[in-house]
């Protein structure tokens, strides 16, 4: 924190396992239950066949690339981490995709220096419930804190606490809905490990997260509440999820980081407050696989909010665009940082293109 200003790295869902594991220094094993791909080997392969080919060991930073430096410019990074990390072989049933990376390559996520690991999504628990228990473990081993699982309903709900300086903390509380592939059975209970899982986005569930908040909130702190929410593709707001940012900042939260599909969607600025409505993805393997191309999925964006360490009012928000080649993250070129501006309606008005190829929003524009 410097000059009363607290900057906050935002990402949306990393995505270590599959194919970006396989070619990590520790791959583990590659079996997939997926119908057309049994091979996590071929994710490589698909990547390879577009963009040419991915060196093999590389190292823990390479899946980040030109992110790396973003990241290390805020003071708070905060991650969805949407991978199991394990060596569990326990395939949870009725998914069509699984992630796992071996445990042996967190070097690929530490690097990144993340503050705080968003586990409250639909693929943490892809590997059952020992999954989970060896993600926590290697994680907390790591000194990496954790938000939306745990080893029971108390431990999904608690949010993940951040000093920050000066007497002040940020508070990182994460829920995942049904309406992002979430089963209702791997919500945590009080006897039971599993995520912080909400059913649907009424008006009481957002009171009770904002209740969870409160037993542990000091005067000082700022919040973060990370939501795992709807579908992978498609930029329409739906009211119900409006609603239910708008309840969570009314209700005192200072940020609401949206996350599940697979491409940015809205931003919105509501009572001088961030809402981010879909981070997209961030790191992944999806490289080669086609059917929805007019989403660029390709393309990434991972976002630098600028809040009043004070009041947690968004001073300004700057935008690095990159693009997926090779599984690494590089520079977006200056004609896809257009494509991508023009895609954040209805913030587009106020987003400009920054001399350094970064996208800015200025919340008092407009």
């Amino acid at each position: 924190m410097r000059d009363g200003v607290l900057v906050l790295a935002l990402c949306g869902d990393v995505m270590l396992g599959r194919g970006v594991d396989q070619v990590l220094p520790h791959p583990g094993d590659p079996a997939l239950r997926e119908e057309w791909v049994r091979d996590a080997r071929r994710y490589v392969e698909l990547a390879e066949a577009v963009n040419g080919p991915v060196p093999r060991p590389v190292d823990p930073g390479w899946p980040w690339g030109d992110a790396l430096p973003v990241l290390a410019a805020a003071d708070v990074r905060i991650v969805n981490l949407e991978t199991s990390v394990t060596r569990s072989d326990d395939f949870a049933p009725g998914k069509a995709v699984h992630y796992r990376m071996h445990p042996a390559n967190l070097p690929a996520l530490s690097v990144a220096r993340p503050d705080v690991c968003v586990l409250a999504n639909n693929h943490v628990l892809d590997f059952g419930r020992r999954g989970l228990a060896e993600t926590l473990d290697t994680l907390a081993g790591a000194g990496l804190r954790v938000a939306g699982a745990g080893r029971d309903a108390a431990g999904a709900e608690r949010p993940a606490v951040l000093p920050v300086g000066g007497g002040r903390r940020v508070l990182v509380a994460a829920v995942g809905l049904r309406s992002s592939g979430i089963p209702g059975s791997w919500a945590a209970t009080a006897e039971r490990s599993g995520v912080a899982y909400l059913d649907g986005l009424s008006d009481a569930a957002a009171d009770d997260v904002l209740h969870r908040i409160e037993r542990v909130r000091g005067e000082r702190d700022l919040v973060v509440v990370s939501v795992h929410w709807g579908p992978n593709w498609g930029y329409e707001t739906p009211a119900e999820e409006r609603r239910f940012a708008h309840r969570l900042i009314d209700g005192g939260v200072d940020l609401v980081h949206g996350h599940s599909s697979h491409h940015p969607r809205e931003i919105e600025v509501h009572a001088g407050k961030l809402v981010l409505h879909g981070c997209g993805d961030l790191v992944d393997d999806y490289e080669g696989i086609g059917g929805h191309e007019r989403f660029r999925p390709d393309l990434r964006l991972l976002y630098l909010a600028t809040l009043d360490a004070g009041s947690g009012r968004l001073i300004g928000l700057r935008m690095a665009p990159l693009q997926a080649q090779r599984l690494r993250l590089q520079r977006a070129s200056p004609g896809d940082c257009r494509w991508l501006r023009d895609r954040l309606a209805p913030a587009q008005g106020r987003i400009r293109t920054e001399d350094d190829g970064t996208l800015a929003l200025d919340p008092e524009r407009g």
